[in-house]
């Protein structure tokens, strides 16, 4: 039975491949930007900036998810001695997982309003509105999430 967490390393790989992937829609969005560079308005520049900069996010998200996933689920990944570890590894438990997560959506979501923002115009008022509504919704989970968190290290 306590060998089955293995089960789980393959969906850990399938994640690093999304990374991959991930690179590849990032390489496009950037070849896709140059021009636009030099002869799109402003906005677009922006906008465009903003899509890689969610992309990003998004490869940053599934990095976290991946490592301490993998730690927390399937095995240790012993770097302890490496210079490059990052200072989470090995200390990011369930809950913190979860609330970087959750940041994480927020993140992604402020961007894509952001976004909506800066092509209000192309937006009916309903639409805008519910894209406010759900990163709301994102932000009040967040919160709730953290005051869950604090209550229950309190006990």
């Amino acid at each position: 039975m306590f060998g089955s967490r293995w089960l789980l390393a393959p969906f850990y790989l399938g994640l690093v491949f999304c990374i991959v992937l991930l690179l590849v829609k990032f390489s496009k969005e950037v070849a896709a930007l140059v021009p636009v560079v030099f002869t799109g308005e402003g906005s677009q520049v922006i906008i465009g900036i903003l899509s890689l900069i969610d992309i990003t996010l998004v490869a940053n998200l599934l990095i976290i998810i991946i490592f301490a996933g993998y730690e927390n689920f399937v095995s240790k990944i012993h770097t302890d001695n490496h210079e490059d570890r990052p200072d989470w590894m090995g200390h990011v438990n369930f809950s913190d997982l979860k609330m970087k997560v959750i940041g994480s959506i927020v993140a992604i979501s402020a961007i894509e309003l952001l976004k909506s923002f800066v092509n209000v115009h192309e937006l009916s008022s309903e639409q805008l509105a519910w894209k406010v509504g759900i990163h709301l919704t994102f932000i009040v989970s967040g919160v709730m999430f953290a005051l869950m968190d604090w209550l229950t290290s309190k006990e």
